[in-house]
């Protein structure tokens, strides 16, 4: 009887070392075969395809394409009808200088609008400032596009970074170089087809008042994309002349209004009665930069964003 207790006991023991040990003789293979499952039960875990609005195109019935409408065969491109693609054109400067400044504000343009998208969506992005160019609706220059309206102080710029303060953001190396890659290929002339002639586009997010007014065409990227009605939307439509002389490289700057001239009683206390009979002197009215509170953004780092030229 002591040896068989012995043997139990020792029985006993074994299985209670194993359950110990068995976690460590897992390896990770079973692991990775189980995360390969989820992510193909649910492609939306996969880190490669999410961005922001990536989940729309997980979403069952979000939006159905209009019959006979063929979609380029990507995952983050929903056409929603069938699209004419535009004009093909090469954006060259009349100068190096005015090429620069063309690459560099249609990079802007897709940095800050489409920064973490997939390429799609940033060859979306490139396309529509290039369609408002060729457009007699918007300005005949690539930075006249990407910049107009930016002098407004009430965020109704024509693309939003150019107003709200995202430039003072520095932009990161590695999406930056993404961005200009596509810029380059768009200003060559490689027309992106998807987006048809689209001249506006808002994020999955929100919805302004405008859509409402305007022929939806594809759903790419973060964003959904519109055309123009009638015959601001064919063809056409889009065959201005690039002009080629890029007379501005960035944002509009903020103008102070005139500092008006006012009685120095106005801005001082009362004189003594005894100067009362004097006729008041007009002054300036105080200096409003100097009634400006300190920047707490650090020396260095207060031009980031500005372009270099």
């Amino acid at each position: 009887m002591a040896a068989m207790g012995w043997k139990g006991r020792s029985g006993i023991g074994a299985l209670a070392l194993f359950a110990l040990i068995a976690p460590r003789l897992i390896t990770a293979a079973p692991l990775d075969m189980l995360h390969a499952a989820q992510a193909q039960a649910d492609p939306s875990e996969d880190a490669a395809d999410n961005f922001p609005g990536s989940a729309f195109f997980y979403a069952q019935g979000a939006f159905d394409p209009a019959p006979g409408v063929e979609t380029e065969q990507s995952q983050h491109v929903l056409g929603l009808e069938a699209v004419k693609a535009a004009p093909a054109a090469i954006f060259r400067g009349m100068s190096p200088l005015d090429s620069y400044r063309a690459l560099n504000c249609l990079t802007s343009a897709i940095y800050y609008e489409a920064g973490n998208e997939p390429v799609e969506g940033q060859r979306a992005v490139a396309q529509v400032v290039l369609n408002r160019v060729r457009s007699q609706l918007w300005p005949n220059t690539v930075c006249g596009v990407v910049y107009q309206g930016s002098e407004r102080a009430d965020y109704k710029c024509q693309f939003t970074f150019s107003c709200d303060g995202a430039m003072a953001r520095m932009p990161a190396a590695a999406p930056w170089a993404r961005a200009r890659r596509v810029a380059q290929d768009a200003l060559a002339g490689q027309v992106y087809g998807p987006v048809g002639l689209a001249t506006h586009y808002h994020t999955l997010a929100v919805r302004p008042e405008w859509s409402s007014s305007l022929q939806p065409v594809a759903v790419i990227g973060a964003h959904i994309f519109y055309r123009n009605p009638g015959f601001n939307g064919t063809p056409a439509a889009f065959r201005a002349v690039y002009l080629g002389r890029e007379a501005i490289s960035g944002p509009a700057r903020s103008v102070w209004p005139i500092r008006p001239v006012v009685p120095v009683e106005m801005i001082a206390p009362a004189l003594p009665s005894a100067r009362m009979d004097r006729t008041p002197t007009p002054t300036l009215a105080p200096d409003r930069d100097a009634m400006l509170p300190e920047s707490t953004i650090r020396p260095e780092y207060r031009n980031s964003g500005r372009p270099l030229i």
